[in-house]
């Protein structure tokens, strides 16, 4: 797995893990939700800086990005669609 395709896994991990939209971390990362989107879909190569600002938006040290994906994990799971709970 390549390092694009490994920050992708993880920020989609981490992102439904907290039960977050593409849309509210996107505004917690300040950053638009098309990016985020096209991050997790490895389309777009994220700069150092703004993986920093997901990784706080996310409460995660930056080198969670990066640690190795067990190659037999099933992938993230996306949230169901719909309205989401205020936080």
């Amino acid at each position: 797995m390549d390092g694009r395709a490994r920050v992708a896994w993880h920020l989609r991990r981490l992102r439904t893990e907290r039960g977050l939209s593409q849309e509210s971390l996107a505004v917690d990362a300040a950053v638009d939700r098309t990016y985020v989107s096209g991050i997790e879909r490895g389309t777009f190569n994220p700069s150092v800086d703004l993986i920093e600002r997901l990784a706080k938006a996310l409460a995660v040290d930056v080198a969670e990005f990066f640690t190795p994906v067990d190659a037999s994990a099933a992938p993230p799971q996306p949230l169901r669609p719909g309205r989401r709970p205020a936080r």
